[in-house]
Formats: C-alpha cells, sequence, structure tokens
C-alpha cells in the first residue's frame, strides 16, 4: 500500500493507493485486485477486498467503488446510500465516476490502470472525493465538476482543498492519436503544458488534471503528485496498456477518521 504525506498533514483522514502485491488474485489479476469489472474471479476479488478493510489503519464501515465508465458523474455518498441494501448501492454507482461524501469511516474509491486517480480534502468542511480520471474524464473536466458538486453540497471553498494525484500513465508513456490531441484542444486545455511531439504526440493526464485544480482555486502547495508511472512500473502497478483491459486494477481511496 502506498500512503501519501496528507495523511502527515492531517490526522483525521486516511488516503492511499494499493499496488499490485499481497492479495489472492492470480493471472494478469495478481494479486492485489478489488476490481469487480475486469473479468477477475469473483470469489478472489472479495477476498482482496476484505483484506484491503484489514490492512487499513482505521477499519472503514463501507468501501464505496463505483463502475466507472469514463463519464463525468459525481455520486453523493450519504446516509439514504448506507441504509441502503447491496443491489440499490450497486444500482446508484452504476457509470459513476467520482464519489464525494462528509461522512466519516466511509472510505470512497476509484481503482485505476493508468488512468489518473485523484483525491481531494475539504480540510475545513470535512468533505472527501475520489475522483477516477481517464483522458475521456479530463477532457469532460471532471476534477472541476467534482469540486463545483463539493461547493454546491457542503460549502467548500478552493482555498480549503487539500489534493492528491495518484499513479497513472506518465507523459513518456502515454502515446496518443491526432484524435485525442485535438478533443483536449477542442476542450480548452493548454497544449504547450501537456502535450509533447514525439513521432506521435504524447498527453501529461498528471499535468492535465493538476491544472484543473489549480484553475479551480486549489493552492498548488496543498497537490501532491505521486508521479509514479504506472506503465513503467507494471511490476509493482497494474496497466491496462501494458498487460490488456483483462487485468487487475489498484485502488486509491481516501476516508475521514471517526472523532
Amino acid at each position: 500500500m502506498l500512503v501519501y504525506g496528507l495523511n502527515e498533514s492531517y490526522a483525521d483522514i486516511f488516503c492511499f493507493s494499493t499496488t499490485r502485491h499481497g492479495g489472492y488474485s492470480t493471472g494478469q489479476y495478481s494479486s492485489f485486485n478489488s476490481n469487480h469489472y475486469c473479468g477477475d474471479s469473483p470469489e478472489a476479488v472479495v477476498r482482496n477486498r476484505k483484506l484491503l478493510m484489514e490492512i487499513m489503519p482505521c477499519r472503514p464501515q463501507a468501501l464505496v467503488i463505483p463502475h466507472q465508465v469514463h463519464s463525468s458523474e459525481v455520486c453523493k455518498i450519504d446516509c439514504n446510500f448506507l441504509e441502503s441494501d447491496e443491489a440499490e448501492r450497486k444500482e446508484l454507482l452504476e457509470g459513476v465516476d467520482a464519489v464525494i461524501t462528509n461522512l466519516p469511516e466511509v472510505c470512497l474509491c476509484v481503482s485505476t490502470a493508468d488512468c489518473i486517480p485523484v483525491l481531494c480534502y475539504d480540510v475545513r468542511n470535512k468533505a472527501i472525493a475520489a475522483i477516477h480520471a481517464g483522458w475521456r474524464g479530463t477532457v469532460a473536466r471532471i476534477v472541476e465538476k467534482t469540486l463545483q458538486e463539493m461547493n454546491v453540497t457542503y460549502g467548500t471553498r478552493m482555498q480549503d482543498v487539500a489534493a492528491v494525484i495518484g499513479p497513472g500513465i506518465s507523459l513518456q508513456s502515454f502515446e496518443v492519436g491526432d484524435e485525442v490531441y485535438q478533443a483536449f484542444l477542442d476542450a480548452g486545455f493548454q497544449m504547450e503544458r501537456i502535450s509533447r511531439r514525439y513521432s506521435k504526440w504524447h498527453i501529461d493526464l498528471w499535468e492535465a488534471n493538476r491544472l484543473q485544480l489549480v484553475s479551480a482555486g486549489v493552492n498548488e502547495s496543498s497537490i501532491e503528485v505521486s508521479g509514479i508511472c504506472t506503465y513503467i512500473n507494471n511490476d509493482d502497478f497494474f496497466s491496462a496498456r501494458r498487460s490488456g483491459i483483462k487485468s487487475g486494477r489498484i485502488i486509491s481511496g481516501i476516508m475521514l477518521k471517526k472523532e
């Protein structure tokens, strides 16, 4: 488990990203895959999720892991959600790529294997977010939309937000076609900041999402970037580009501790 400096700065939260080691899955999912939607054995995923809860230093009341579809859909996790049965929770989390809450002991998670996990904490109003930002979600500005939703729901001010950008594919490894470059250009991104031309275009998803945080009003000094490329470090982190879609996913999560 990779833990972040944010934990040292704020004792009332815990945030992390898993590695691919130490779980029960086999083959391309070896071994710590906690995603139900990538073809792994359901039994192994259940065991891995149970293990994840056990190894966290503060055990959560619930793990919330949406079924992501590269959308910009944000779901609020409230008491009604927690009181719902498993089928209702699954339906509420279908097609969701970001989750927010102000409830303690609820671990908000996103699963990635090259896409960018972004974890946010409103230090004033005690609210958190977990965001899955692939290139489509990044183009759709899912980070900005999630922060706007936190502002509407919890009164979050951007200057009170601390954020972590977790392991994902790097500029060096993320080669894209002209249509992806054009999508970012059309969406108003500063291409001189987030792209580079080799034989083909390469996009810096870390920087594209960091710039979204900054443009929304988050202080640059409050943003932690892991700088770990999942494609290059495939021995330790899952990479769909390296291993294919039918492979595991890392989990990045954030939780408010109970007072």
